[in-house]
């Protein structure tokens, strides 16, 4: 018998899966079943769609919808352009709403990030969390790319 938390995995794969149909494409496109993760490309943006299983106490876990798309490199900048150019991401954060911008780990990448935990999500929310990082992914590429040149 499947736990109600496989179940819920399997149903917002499928939404995904149904999202991904909806804007024309197949999940066999899109789909990375070795590493469990969607594919796709949304005018310039690349957006990465995948469930996450998060600890939070001993031997329990929560999901996540994560939705990505990189947006660009952190340009080499003096120190007081660097941290005009920080302080623009985080002006950049309060007024694009619905998405945060993020900085991974050791690395210089900027990404347009989006997550939410699964439990109680349905599809018509799926679709305006996908349907939304999208647009603002397109856009704010194109907006660090301006910044950069």
């Amino acid at each position: 018998m499947k736990s109600i938390k496989e179940i819920r995995v399997e149903l917002v794969e499928a939404m995904v899966s149904q999202y991904v149909q909806s804007i024309g494409l197949t999940t066999e496109q899109t789909y990375d079943n070795e590493k469990k993760v969607w594919h796709w490309k949304h005018g310039s943006a690349n957006i990465e769609v995948f469930i996450q299983s998060v600890e939070v106490g001993k031997d329990k876990t929560r999901e996540y919808l994560r939705i990505f798309s990189f947006l660009a490199e952190v340009p080499q900048l003096s120190t007081t352009a660097r941290e005009q150019f920080m302080n623009n991401l985080l002006e950049m954060n309060d007024v694009n709403l619905g998405v945060k911008l993020t900085i991974a780990k050791d690395t210089n990448k900027i990404y347009a990030t989006y997550e939410r935990d699964i439990r109680g999500m349905d599809y018509q929310e799926l679709a305006t969390c996908v349907a939304d990082l999208e647009w603002w992914a397109d856009k704010l590429d194109d907006e660090l790319k301006s910044y950069n040149n």
